[in-house]
């Protein structure tokens, strides 16, 4: 029963993560903290090493879609490494009640953060000094301009984040496209899922090298992550963006209220 569970969380995870682009360690890391007695660094390490092996599905199924912003996602996953590196050696000195109430906090700023409309006057720190023009597999041309500076410095907090409370850079990153990017959601969705994977294969080495991932469990999610990914992936594909946010809103906002009443 308990690999059945097991499978078909990682599988659910993963097609929410799949679908906004937010990697699915928010539906995980709440999952393994109300089922499992264990500290909260093997949660956030387990989850990472999960969330690599969906992004690694549902990142060769936008491939296939021509959904993916390359040079850009490439650029946010170099920013999200060395923050990475420094969520995965934080999160063991972090205590349990802090880290539940903290990451409850963050996932109701997300659930509402996302719902906002993008920005469409941008000056300052947000004024456009990169282009990009994507054909998508469609025929649909997507074309967007965006500050890459501020993108790299939101990108570093990102990784710190994702790899600290192992839920995917996704929940951070996604909205920011979207909201101060100006980059469609689809293409939003895509590209992020490019970044995780890159930056999550560096969290999953340093949380492995500290000992924090659980392996016997992850094998059984993983499994379900590998399937969920090419299937939410699929779903993004023909759902509107819009109806996709909603959803997930009351995800977030749900898994943050059982969180911080945990911590």
């Amino acid at each position: 029963m308990e690999i059945i569970l097991l499978i078909a969380v990682g599988m659910f995870a993963s097609i929410c993560g799949a679908v906004a682009g937010l990697g699915g360690g928010f539906i995980i890391v709440p999952i393994l903290a109300f089922t499992y007695i264990v500290p909260v660094s093997d949660i956030s390490g387990t989850s990472m090493a999960v969330l690599f092996v969906s992004a690694i599905s549902s990142t060769l199924a936008y491939a296939v879609q021509k959904k993916v912003d390359y040079r850009s996602g490439l650029a946010f996953a170099v920013a999200m490494i060395p923050g990475s590196i420094l969520g995965a050696w934080t999160t063991g000195i972090v205590e349990n009640n802090v880290f539940f109430v903290s990451l409850g906090i963050f996932l109701v700023l997300m659930s509402i953060s996302i719902n906002f409309k993008p920005t469409r006057s941008r000056g300052g720190f947000l004024k456009p000094n990169v282009s990009r023009s994507l054909l998508d597999a469609s025929g649909m041309r997507h074309e967007y301009s965006f500050n890459m500076t501020f993108a790299v410095s939101v990108a570093f907090f990102v990784g710190f984040l994702s790899s600290l409370f192992g839920i995917g850079g996704g929940s951070v990153m996604v909205p920011t496209m979207i909201l101060f990017l100006a980059f469609p959601p689809h293409i939003a969705t895509a590209t992020s899922m490019f970044s995780i994977l890159l930056s999550s294969f560096v969290g999953t080495i340093s949380h492995a090298a500290l000992g924090h991932v659980m392996w016997d469990k992850f094998i059984w999610l993983a499994l379900g992550a590998l399937a969920g990914g090419q299937i939410g992936a699929r779903i993004a594909s023909k759902i509107p963006a819009k109806t996709v946010v909603r959803v997930l809103s009351v995800c977030l906002l749900l898994a943050a209220v059982r969180l911080m009443f945990k911590g």
